[in-house]
């Protein structure tokens, strides 16, 4: 894979101590700290590495070691590829339907203050709203899976907490014994949705508030008060929340594909990064107001770091999860009982190609960049921090 001309990590080296991770004028948190240092170092020779050598014709390649951390726009491709080789045998031979919940700009700031918190509950919300909505025979009737995914960041890495909801078009009898196939281009009603994902969310933030595990400070000190609180949430109340429902997918196979935009996405990928020179950094993003068209962003670099870092999760946050159908303490049972009543309903059998698939990624294997004949092997060690080359003359290889 050819690397990027300009990363992230660049504009982190650039403004930081290599040792401290000091940027002046910015103040990062202990976790934000701990994403600054691991992007500094990623595939460089303080994480260490190994030497690849060609079985055919002896080329060699240094490959320094990744960070591995999940906001470290190099090292989400591998986590990418892991997980869906786990996900892809979940997958229902259904259509699947992609709805959007939005958190209003009016909680940013909570958010921002109470991530684990606020995000616990944009969670908890959007996939109660899902499951009870479709579980009602007015609508759908049956119950369902969710896999929620979220997003943090807006196309200019500003705060727009946003949640990815990827839903099986169809689910369970309450008995457990039919499948009830949701419409082909038409799952719930959005403005339902939004009612009832208005009604939980900001019902489970007063609860939050009462018991006092909402933490306010500097310009949200009033809402201590909790008048000025009651405020805020009978103001949020009144506007219309969004949720957005896309056009359905059409089976299993461009849903992989689909989720591949999302599960692991960061905040701003290395391919969008433009220049950084001048002390400006530009990168590139979609401007939704004016139809999607392409632009260009240019911030002086702390404060893109500054943006960046807004949408750093706290240490241990699952930003992936699954819910009804998908939950992780049933997963399977369900997922093959499904598939026995839509085959029974279908009249076919959409089975039987894991093991191959299974077996065709086990023979995957690295060809020489140079002959593409040869397959690569490790040669060589070396541990991390050490700053001296490997003994081997290599061709450097970051990617």
């Amino acid at each position: 894979m050819q690397r990027p001309s300009l990363e992230v990590a660049d504009i982190v080296r650039a403004l930081a101590d290599p040792l401290t991770t000091e940027v002046p004028g910015l103040f990062p948190s202990a976790a934000q700290y701990k994403v600054l240092r691991a992007l500094s170092a990623c595939r460089t020779a303080r994480l260490g590495g190994h030497v690849e050598q060609c079985q055919q014709c002896r080329h060699r390649v240094v490959a320094y070691n990744s960070c591995r951390n999940r906001h470290c726009p190099k090292c989400q491709a591998t986590n990418r590829a892991r997980w869906f080789e786990a996900r892809s045998r979940d997958l229902l031979p259904v259509g699947y339907f992609h709805v959007v919940f939005t958190l209003p700009a009016e909680l940013g700031p909570l958010a921002l203050q109470n991530k684990r918190v606020v995000y616990d509950l944009l969670f908890r919300a959007a996939s109660e709203t899902l499951i009870q909505i479709a579980a009602d025979r007015k609508h759908l009737g049956a119950h369902i899976g969710v896999l929620a995914v979220l997003h943090t960041w807006g196309q200019t890495l500003t705060h727009h907490p946003h949640l990815h909801c990827i839903v099986p078009g169809g689910g369970l009898s309450a008995d457990g014994r039919r499948w009830i196939a949701a419409r082909s281009n038409y799952f719930v009603p959005v403005k339902v949705l939004s009612r009832v994902f208005r009604g939980k969310f900001l019902d489970f933030l007063r609860h939050v508030h009462r018991d006092g595990k909402l933490r306010v400070s500097a310009s949200l000190e009033h809402l201590r008060d909790p008048q000025c609180f009651q405020t805020l949430v009978r103001d949020a109340r009144r506007k219309p929340w969004v949720v957005y429902s896309k056009a359905p997918m059409a089976g299993p196979q461009q849903v992989l594909a689909y989720l591949a935009r999302y599960t692991h996405r960061v905040a701003i990928a290395n391919s969008r990064l433009v220049s950084f020179d001048d002390g400006h950094v530009a990168f590139r993003y979609k401007d939704y107001a004016h139809g999607g068209q392409q632009r260009i962003l240019t911030l002086q670099p702390v404060e893109f770091l500054r943006r960046f870092l807004l949408h750093v999760l706290p240490r241990g946050f699952v930003r992936i999860r699954h819910y009804g159908l998908l939950a992780n303490s049933c997963r399977r049972q369900k997922i093959a009982l499904c598939r026995e009543l839509i085959a029974a309903h279908a009249g076919d059998d959409h089975g039987g190609s894991d093991n191959d698939k299974e077996k065709a990624d086990s023979a995957v294997e690295i060809r020489c960049p140079e002959c593409g004949l040869g397959v690569m092997i490790t040669v060589e060690i070396f541990r991390p921090h050490l700053l001296a080359r490997p003994t081997v003359p290599p061709t450097l290889d970051s990617s």
